[in-house]
């Protein structure tokens, strides 16, 4: 059985009431509220009361990248067991490969008005561009490299991890201790990616000014239709028999392994998978956010992931997703209200809910269904009776 027939001879939608029956019908709402925010912006004046500004614009794209990195978190340790502790070090890098492109995309409207080098590089007295900057003026390049690179490491970290059977808590440490080692080396100014300030003072994207209401709509629906796409995949994927032996790994990996499942490489392409959408969502984040830096390798970032896939529902695809998206939501409410007191909250409802809720929110709202089904049905079993 090969990856690529086991993915080819999968249904994508499934009956209600299976795992992941519950996407295409969140897939629309998604859509739904993007071009009503979208319409909002763009279609009324600041005094209506169907007005959505700018910065809401920005903030729901930035929930949305979070949500798609917690999708690629909860992958791989939902369907698959692996705890990763780093991919805030692929979220990372698909940003720094967009931050590129946005750097060359300046030219001379720099301070330093320098056509071919960033302003940070002609502070730091750099005579030429770096080879590893090139053709990154070029979107298409740009793009693939933002891709391929994370995607390369993560197959080159999974394969050797995975080969020599690295599991558990073990696994986890050598995650953190991959994202926490790149950022040591994006902080240094010789790396050339701007250091401690990292890459910052975008102007446009494919020829549109950033700063357009236009562009940031434009770019909003770009990350909902990203999401959507991967939200569908990812569904297609562990409906497959791919994703069967995936979870099968995950529960019992030695019996998978002894009835002739390599598994390590099932793991490794899962792996790989994950650290693309995770690429992909830093990407579409720095244009909206409009700064890129060595702190978003920092390993709580990625702990932090981990607890909005806790907190919605992991191996469940909409969970990570919901629980991406309320977390970040309230952070946003409650920093401003309570800032020193937000960290203590985060920290109080993850002890919460592994305690009282282990299958999250989304696993909550599960089991009230279930027991309204089946109140319903013993109703009607009594009436009929």
């Amino acid at each position: 059985m090969t990856i690529m027939s086991s993915l080819l001879s999968n249904q994508l939608f499934k009956r209600s009431g299976e795992p992941g029956a519950v996407v295409a019908p969140f897939v629309g709402l998604l859509i739904i509220v993007t071009l009503f925010a979208s319409v909002g912006n763009l279609a009324f004046s600041e005094t209506s009361i169907f007005y959505v500004s700018t910065y809401t614009i920005t903030l729901l794209g930035k929930y949305l990248c979070y949500a798609m990195l917690a999708l690629a978190v909860d992958i791989v340790w939902g369907y698959c067991g692996i705890l990763s502790l780093g991919h805030a070090a692929f979220f990372a890098l698909g940003g720094y490969g967009m931050g590129m492109y946005l750097m060359r995309q300046i030219g001379d409207r720099g301070v330093y008005g320098n056509p071919l080098l960033p302003d940070f590089m002609v502070f730091l007295n750099w005579q030429e561009l770096p080879w590893y900057w090139q053709g990154f003026d070029n979107f298409g390049f740009a793009m693939l490299m933002a891709l391929a690179v994370p995607g390369l490491l993560a197959f080159v970290f999974g394969w050797l991890a995975f080969r020599s059977r690295v599991t558990g808590v073990y696994l986890s440490i050598m995650t953190q201790a991959l994202t926490y080692a790149l950022m040591l080396a994006f902080f240094r100014n010789e790396m050339g990616f701007g250091g401690n300030n990292g890459l910052t003072d975008f102007k446009d994207i494919l020829g549109f000014n950033l700063q357009s209401d236009t562009t940031r709509v434009a770019l909003l629906a770009t990350t909902a239709f990203m999401l959507s796409v991967t939200l569908l995949l990812s569904q297609a994927i562990m409906k497959s028999r791919f994703g069967k032996v995936i979870i099968a790994v995950r529960d019992t990996e030695s019996r998978s392994r002894f009835l002739g499942y390599r598994t390590e490489r099932y793991k490794v392409w899962l792996f790989v998978y994950s650290a693309v959408i995770a690429a992909i969502a830093g990407a579409l984040y720095v244009p909206q956010i409009g700064i890129i830096n060595p702190g978003e390798f920092t390993p709580i970032n990625s702990i932090e992931v981990v607890i909005w896939v806790a907190i919605g529902g992991r191996g469940t695809l909409i969970g990570a997703v919901l629980g991406a998206l309320l977390v970040n939501y309230a952070k946003t409410r409650l920093t401003a209200i309570f800032p020193e007191a937000w960290l203590f909250a985060l920290g109080a409802l993850f002890v919460l809910v592994t305690l009282f809720l282990p299958k999250g929110l989304f696993g909550l709202f599960g089991s009230l269904k279930n027991k309204l089904v089946s109140s319903k049905t013993s109703s009607t079993a009594e009436e009929v009776a």
